[in-house]
């Protein structure tokens, strides 16, 4: 049975934060939910978030509130599932509400586990990848995309009590399980979304689309080949990504022209399976948000620059969002043929 003494707080009620959070109060943990988007806290409890999708249909009332300083503490655990690029400021709200032993627990695409971890103490961070999918329909309403797992880990690879904890609230979500390489689990997904989620911001097309071009293709591998190239720098275990079914190694080992085909096959397979896809951070850029690529291709970046790595066309497409953010260079296919 939850530990009902537990204060726990989740900030962020968006698709990934407000499933979670829903699912948890539904299996009986007392969760806080921070929304900066009043529509979200007046629904929040009457009639409550709408969840629908994969899973079926449910009102799930949620006890939310405005503003961190409202909630109720000192925390034991607390789930950060903004934005990336709102992570850090997140953490630095909460800090006055933390137990010593608390849990900082990082929702995000890419990896913001260092710089939550800068603000919060390392020892309190518990880095966390999540494999399922959820798209966000209004304030309080979530729609569940694709099944998955969380995967959760302490930075050191050490496991805890609070940990635990961790793990058994998230299970009431997904299927979750612990790492010993939380950050080799968050490296392999972020390849993954290097090259889906920026070459869709940069050329404003679905999935399927996107990876029935050659020339994306081409982008795809290269991207991938200097996020393995850092990996191997920073001496990280890398596991195979897309569900277990992408080992990048051995993607990127097969040489002649049959490695070649078989890279360009498995593609345009990712591509067909998931062709309705639309990248996370060019629908942010639609509601005129920041994307998250500082902590996907920026991150690569950043490490690459730190073990004196090249990568150049990680380089090139986190420049070329940054353009698009600032409303200098329009959203086109065409954006592709400068990547070279």
């Amino acid at each position: 049975m939850p530990n009902r003494n537990l204060k726990i707080a989740l900030v962020g009620a968006g698709a990934i934060g407000g499933v979670t959070a829903a699912k948890m109060t539904r299996a009986g943990w007392d969760v806080q939910v921070v929304s900066n988007r009043p529509e979200a806290v007046a629904l929040a409890q009457d009639p409550g978030f709408h969840l629908f999708g994969i899973g079926g249909e449910a009102l799930i009332p949620v006890r939310a509130l405005k503003t961190v300083a409202e909630l109720d503490g000192p925390l034991d655990v607390a789930f950060v599932a903004t934005k990336a690029a709102d992570a850090p400021a997140a953490a630095e709200s909460l800090l006055p509400l933390l137990k010593p032993d608390a849990a900082l627990v990082s929702l995000q695409n890419g990896i913001c586990e260092e710089a939550l971890a800068e603000v919060a103490g390392a020892e309190r961070v518990v880095g966390c990848v999540v494999g399922w999918g959820a798209t966000f329909h209004g304030p309080g309403r979530m729609e569940v995309t694709s099944e998955g797992e969380f995967v959760v880990g302490r930075l050191d690879g050490s496991t805890d009590a609070r940990l635990e904890a961790v793990r058994d609230m998230l299970a009431t979500a997904a299927p979750t399980r612990v790492s010993t390489n939380i950050m080799g689990e968050l490296y392999s997904k972020l390849i993954v979304n290097s090259c889906i989620n920026s070459l869709g911001v940069i050329a404003g097309a679905p999935l399927g689309q996107l990876l029935a071009v050659r020339k994306i293709r081409e982008i795809f591998i290269a991207i991938m080949a200097e996020a393995v190239a850092v990996a191997d720098a920073m001496a990280l275990t890398v596991p195979p990504g897309g569900g277990g079914k992408l080992d990048y190694r051995s993607f990127l080992a097969q040489t002649g022209w049959l490695g070649s085909l078989r890279r360009h096959l498995m593609i345009r397979l990712i591509g067909f399976k998931y062709r309705r896809i639309r990248s996370s951070s060019l629908q942010s850029l639609e509601r005129g948000r920041k994307t998250e690529v500082d902590f996907l291709n920026g991150y690569i970046c950043r490490q690459g620059r730190r073990h004196e790595v090249p990568t150049p066309v990680n380089d090139a497409v986190v420049k070329m969002i940054h353009e698009i953010e600032a409303g200098a260079r329009p959203i086109s296919m065409a954006n592709l043929a400068a990547l070279g």
